[in-house]
């Protein structure tokens, strides 16, 4: 593979801003990612659009092995500006070089080199930094069936490839008190952030009653770790000298198992109010399932094989705390292994970056696997 046209790929990808929530700057990453699968394809994609937001499919013939990837950021618009596309000494840098640009230029052209593509769906999402609110239902549909996932995003440290993830759950607890007149009546009021407080305690103590004594343990390959609950962004009140009638809390959770996950919601739905006449509302549940090792176990080793005939060194697996679409495709049964796009750091970060030597390796990986697949 020549490096040289991918990393100018890249560069054209890199430079086209696409922000999660600005939905004209995904339209336009579309037609761009678009350009370069009908370049190195030779067949359009089926544009899908959904709420606003642009998705991007190829299939040839029956699949049996699906590519996953988003062209969506976190960046947003105008981040170009600060931090532009550059390659020195050999580090690429920009919004999304790693998370996940890279990642969709070698997915293209591993596959520009099949002599077949018979067998394979690709599917390029445009919300996955938002959760995948418009394109959960496409890539559940496309997983179904297949043989293999293969999900594009970025390698863990080192390279590693993930195969395990937590699921994730997303709520916001909202209390409903009533409000007074912090100093004439402040008796008449509910205190809607006092008891809040008493909630975020609550939430704060909820992933010891699920992990129990023996959470799960950490430091081997595809282990997950404990259970966490982690109330976030919170607020409360309207004025400083009013009694607040309402505040809210976002709740960020994650877990290694489906059983734990249900847990969690079972008991973030049973919490009740500490002071009298309060309300609480949940809103709100459980987002991805989790990618359990047992879903990549049988891919990882056969990555292992193909990395080890293409002399491109041992492979090492990791378990990680984020999820990706990859959840969604093991959550429908559907084999899956992650990781598989460009190797460097700095995801959502300043530092984002890529090492660019890697790339054509991780292509060729990503080529021999669907060869293997396909068999």
């Amino acid at each position: 593979m020549d490096l040289d046209v991918m990393l100018g790929d890249l560069a054209v990808l890199v430079e086209c801003e696409s922000f999660s929530a600005d939905h004209r700057a995904v339209a336009r990453s579309a037609g761009v990612v678009g350009e370069f699968g009908e370049r190195l394809l030779g067949v359009a994609a089926e544009t899908v659009v959904i709420e606003g937001v642009s998705h991007l499919r190829w299939s040839f013939g029956e699949p049996r092995v699906l590519l996953l990837g988003h062209h969506d950021t976190v960046w947003p618009m105008g981040t170009l500006g600060r931090i532009p596309w550059s390659v020195v000494d050999g580090v690429a840098r920009g919004p999304g070089v790693f998370d996940m640009k890279a990642g969709l230029v070698q997915m293209f052209h591993a596959l520009a080199g099949l002599s077949s593509l018979e067998g394979v769906c690709v599917l390029v999402t445009g919300d996955e930094e938002l959760g995948s609110p418009t394109s959960r239902g496409l890539i559940e549909e496309s997983a179904r069936g297949c043989a293999a996932a293969f999900v594009m995003e970025a390698s863990a440290d080192g390279g590693a490839l993930k195969i395990a993830r937590k699921g994730t759950s997303n709520y916001e607890l909202v209390v409903h008190g009533r409000s007074s007149h912090a100093g004439l009546d402040p008796g008449k009021g509910l205190n809607a952030g006092v008891e809040l407080a008493h909630q975020v305690l609550a939430l704060d103590g909820l992933a010891a009653r699920v992990n129990g004594a023996n959470p799960a343990r950490t430091g081997r390959p595809g282990e997950l770790g404990p259970v966490t609950v982690t109330p976030t962004l919170s607020s409360a009140g309207t004025t400083t000298n009013t009694v607040p009638a309402q505040a809210r809390v976002a709740v960020d959770v994650r877990v290694p198992t489906v059983a734990a996950q249900h847990r969690v919601d079972e008991l973030i739905r049973a919490l009740t109010p500490r002071i009298a006449g309060t309300r609480l509302e949940v809103l709100g549940g459980p987002n991805r399932p989790p990618l359990e090792p047992d879903s990549s176990a049988e891919l990882f080793a056969l990555a292992q094989r193909v990395a080890a005939d293409l002399s491109l060194g041992p492979l090492e697996g990791a378990g990680v705390g984020g999820a990706s679409d990859g959840n969604f495709t093991a959550g429908v049964g559907c084999p899956t292994l992650d990781g598989l796009g460009a190797v460097g750091g700095g995801a959502h970060a300043e530092g984002e970056h890529v090492i660019v030597a890697e790339m054509p390796g991780r292509a060729a990986l990503l080529r021999g696997l669907i060869e293997a697949v396909r068999a």
